[in-house]
């Protein structure tokens, strides 16, 4: 019976190792192509435990696992050249999921990097296209989510040849290039100075008018001031010509005096005028008598004792 252990132990073995060897695990995030002698035996899409042909060294069967989730690329600094033939930067990404894995495997050996290559590749393509039939504003308008639609459309005969279904395709950056944004901003600054320029051209014009109107009434406000101030000016004149008339009509000798002693006042002041008068002109003849009339010079007093 002792010698006879060993042997049930490694018949145990070997028999414990057959059974590992045929048993395989897929879990929910994955699938698992059976391939027997390079050819697809069958293709497990629900997770749990399976059973296949032991001894994968003799090339039986083998398994080889596939992502079951969705799967995401991107597409970073691609060159395109819209409709009005300048060019911009557009990075985009593509969420896929692998619903073929028979096909998948039959097309590219279930290599993400050789299908990811060959979407990458229809991508580039599909986006040129979609761009080349628009300006520049689509992206950046309403028109994006339909963009995104035909480049999804476009790409999803190329991802049904290798198993693939296309979810969804996002743009998610379009800038100008480096030459054209300077273009851009120097149109936009030539854009901006010539509006300022216009701007200031009507602000100039605006001032203009406003000031040869202030100028206008200036001269009008002045206009009528001088008028009214020379009317008042001859209705003063005319009063006090007719105040000095009815002085004078009252008492024409104090007229005579008052007018008289005015011109001395004026005449006399002390303003540095020198006058050269004789005497017994009419201008003094107040200062001879107070009466105004000029009379004989006193006869001399008689000597005494004559």
């Amino acid at each position: 019976m002792a010698n006879r252990l060993p042997v049930i132990l490694g018949i145990l073995a070997v028999i414990a190792f057959i059974v590992w060897s045929s048993i395989f695990v897929v879990n929910e995030r994955e699938q698992a192509i059976v391939v027997r002698f390079g050819e697809i035996q069958d293709v497990k899409t629900e997770p749990g435990l399976y059973f296949k042909l032991p001894f994968a060294f003799i090339d039986a069967d083998t398994v080889q696992y596939v992502e079951d989730r969705a799967l995401r690329f991107d597409l970073d600094n691609i060159r395109v050249q819209v409709s009005g033939g300048k060019f911009y930067e557009v990075d985009a990404f593509v969420l896929y999921k692998i619903t073929d894995a028979r096909t998948f495997r039959q097309t590219v050996s279930g290599d993400l990097v050789s299908a990811e290559s060959r979407l990458r590749t229809r991508l580039n393509s599909a986006l040129r296209t979609v761009y080349g039939l628009r300006g520049f504003e689509s992206a950046l308008s309403e028109e994006r989510t339909s963009m995104m639609r035909e480049v999804r459309d476009q790409l999803r005969p190329e991802a049904e040849s290798l198993g693939l279904r296309i979810d969804d395709v996002r743009i998610r950056r379009t800038d100008l290039t480096q030459e054209v944004s300077q273009q851009t901003f120097e149109r936009m600054k030539a854009e901006r100075l010539a509006e300022a320029e216009l701007i200031r051209a009507r602000g100039n014009e605006a001032a203009q008018r406003i000031r040869a109107i202030a100028d206008r009434q200036v001269v009008e406000i002045v206009s009528e001031a001088a008028r009214d101030s020379e009317i008042i000016r001859g209705e003063g004149d005319g009063e006090r010509n007719r105040i000095f008339a009815e002085a004078f009509s009252r008492d024409s000798e104090f007229f005579e005096f008052y007018r008289s002693m005015n011109a001395y006042s004026y005449a006399l002041t002390d303003n540095g005028t020198t006058m050269v008068l004789s005497p017994t002109s009419e201008f003094f003849r107040f200062f001879n008598n107070a009466s105004g009339v000029s009379g004989a010079a006193p006869a001399a007093p008689a000597a005494p004792g004559n």
